[in-house]
């Protein structure tokens, strides 16, 4: 009994003390437990009034004009009604010691309280130019050539929708800007000319970057072809596919002059190309001027990249996913850096494995691509570094990408890769910019 009556004591005792201390408890208020944040508001507010530069074109208007009228309107409206405001446009000021001169001011409220935050905004005249300067491919560290193969006499095949020479002109816009030298090569003539290290315009063929624009066909020179003064460089009569030979030759001669040899879709080096050599011959699919490498081609390229003994071998080493590849988010920042916006999914077909890394002494330079499957790599820069070695001797970019091709892809790859940087121009004059800052408080409610 006396247990009991002891149990009920402590209970009466701890309820007691409960219900006191809730009496002298002071709560917090709701905006204290959750608090608005009036700066992100502020700021979003003053991007949502500058979405189609109306609050840029208003800060540079008179303060007589209607346009202020329509902006306090379009800020009232987009504010809730419990928020006061205060925006005030600056004239930004350089070679004085005063940084900033008030010149319009717009609000609904004498007062905003106790508690208030803001943010600001620039805005530019529409008179205002913004230029872009790109940091040159190589200037820092010898070459900076960039080679785009437009060969008239070579024909292209897993570039379905476009001809190599269009894909070349829209890469020339696109990446020219970004290198010392931009060089189309015109013909095979001309390829022949470079692989032999002899410059077309007074460029440096040493460090290069060569883009193959005809996909999985690559263009081969009429010397490297049977009967003619290079042919134990491009051709092989004891192989099944005797062209692979020339595909030795081109990583030989890539790890040789330190190219970045870049592939933009499908199977690399699955075709040669050269229309008058090749003229009545086709590639099984009614595209004259080819003649067929097969798998052997890239197997061929990466053993001459390593300096291995040519060996003809055309074991597959690409695989194909069912499913989409997407972009990395290290590649997604190059997009917005540079402005080159392709699909960020992508369908993959020639994904090549993993094999050819300790095969062939290669380490990613850049991965551009998730993984469908951890032996194979959607597309890719590779670089080439003998075991003991730091040097790179060669790259190849190589984008295992289905047909059609999108060039944006292989010009991201090569900007990432190089990562050159923008200078963007800074404008001082007097009277181009302005600095808009809006300042909310709360009011009413709990």
């Amino acid at each position: 009994m006396m247990r009991t009556i002891e149990v009920f004591l402590v209970i009466l005792i701890i309820t007691a003390a409960f219900i006191i201390s809730s009496f002298f408890a002071v709560l917090p208020q709701p905006r204290q437990v959750s608090p608005l944040n009036l700066r992100r508001l502020a700021l979003t507010t003053l991007q949502t009034l500058d979405g189609d530069y109306d609050l840029s074109g208003t800060a540079f208007k008179s303060p007589s004009d209607p346009a202020w009228g329509n902006l306090q309107i379009a800020l009232s409206a987009c504010l809730p009604p419990n928020i006061v405001y205060n925006l005030t446009v600056y004239e930004v000021l350089s070679g004085g010691t005063q940084l900033y001169l008030p010149l319009q001011s717009i609000s609904n409220a004498e007062s905003l309280g106790v508690s208030s935050d803001a943010s600001s905004y620039l805005v530019a005249s529409s008179n205002v130019t913004f230029n872009v300067t790109p940091e040159k491919i190589g200037e820092h560290g010898g070459g900076g050539a960039l080679y785009i193969l437009n060969c008239s006499d070579a024909n292209g095949w897993w570039i379905t929708g476009y001809t190599a020479q269009s894909l070349a002109q829209d890469l020339y816009n696109m990446l020219s800007p970004y290198f010392s030298k931009t060089v189309m090569i015109q013909n095979t003539a001309q390829l022949g000319q470079i692989l032999g290290n002899t410059s077309i315009q007074g460029e440096t063929v040493q460090n290069a970057v060569i883009i193959n624009t005809f996909g999985e066909s690559v263009p081969i020179p009429q010397v490297y072809t049977q009967g003619y003064a290079l042919q134990n460089e491009g051709y092989n009569s004891s192989v099944a596919y005797p062209y692979t030979r020339y595909c030795y030759t081109l990583g030989n001669k890539t790890r040789y002059y330190n190219w970045t040899w870049a592939s933009i879709v499908g199977y690399p080096l699955y075709y040669v190309s050269n229309t008058v050599v090749f003229a009545n011959e086709n590639n099984t699919y009614g595209i004259y001027g080819m003649r067929k490498v097969y798998r052997g081609g890239i197997n061929a390229f990466l053993r001459g990249l390593d300096g291995q003994p040519f060996v003809y071998n055309d074991a597959p080493i690409t695989q194909s996913s069912n499913n989409p590849v997407y972009l990395l988010p290290q590649v997604v920042y190059y997009c917005n850096y540079y402005g080159i916006y392709p699909s960020p999914s992508q369908t993959s077909t020639r994904a090549l494995s993993t094999s050819i890394l300790n095969g062939y002494n290669l380490t990613l330079g850049l991965d551009m691509f998730s993984r469908f499957d951890s032996n194979y790599i959607p597309g890719a820069v590779y670089r080439h570094v003998f075991r003991g070695s730091t040097n790179v001797t060669g790259s190849l970019l190589a984008l295992g990408l289905t047909r059609s091709p999108d060039i944006r892809l292989t010009a991201l790859g090569i900007l990432s890769y190089y990562s050159p940087r923008l200078y963007r121009s800074e404008y001082t004059a007097n009277g181009t910019s302005r600095l808009v800052v809006l300042q909310l408080g709360l009011v009413g409610g709990v």
